[in-house]
């Protein structure tokens, strides 16, 4: 739980994404709302946000939410009891705190077409209950690697398997993944293909959601 009194409300839910994100952990972020304390949280599937409120009731005002995601809010007073409360009644283990990555089916890039990606498109439109399909590949080759964007949060990949190379985009923070790859080449990657189109040329290429950096 983070208490940040000066983030505006509406970041809120945000910042907790990212925070589950980033340590696979639920997380609850509070702010100071026009009266009270506010707080949103968003949670992992081992730990259900809402029953977890529900035993900590008597310390708010407001809540609602479903397993994965909960908003609240509180006096400013009992920020530390809720903290302290909901640490205490999680039963949860290191094992929880292993990010659980799923896919569709492991396919090689070499299956990736244009007609595959058309027949994917006709399952639109992605969502809860609907999710973009997630295919994966171990032991890519990287040929070349770089970060782009004003932000510098896209690394820019060519990669190979045995076949033809195919350019592979991941949004993150591109500094900090060329210095967590450090001089490894070799990536296990979950990713979805896609088609890009510039300047009127067309080319293959895929999306990572998810990697694992080899020794």
């Amino acid at each position: 739980m983070v208490y940040l009194p000066d983030c505006h409300e509406s970041l809120a839910g945000i910042i907790a994404g990212r925070l589950r994100e980033r340590f696979q952990k639920p997380a609850f972020v509070l702010t100071d709302g026009e009266e009270n304390v506010k707080g949103s949280g968003r949670s992992i599937e081992s730990y259900h946000m809402f029953d977890a409120l529900v035993e900590v009731k008597e310390l708010l005002l407001k809540f609602g939410g479903h397993p994965m995601a909960a908003g609240l809010s509180l006096l400013k007073e009992n920020v530390d009891e809720l903290r302290r409360a909901l640490n205490e009644k999680a039963e949860l283990s290191e094992e929880d705190f292993v990010k659980k990555v799923w896919i569709d089916v492991p396919m090689p890039l070499e299956y990736i077409s244009e007609p595959l990606i058309e027949e994917l498109d006709l399952l639109e439109p992605y969502g809860q209950g609907n999710e973009k399909p997630l295919f994966a590949q171990k032991d890519l080759s990287i040929r070349s690697v770089r970060v782009l964007g004003k932000n510098r949060n896209v690394v820019k990949f060519s990669l190979v398997t045995k076949g033809t190379p195919m350019d592979g985009l991941l949004f993150e923070d591109g500094d900090l993944f060329v210095e967590e790859l450090g001089n490894r080449r070799q990536l296990d990657v979950v990713y979805y293909p896609a088609v890009n189109e510039y300047n009127g040329n067309k080319s293959l290429q895929i999306v990572i959601k998810n990697y694992r950096i080899l020794s």
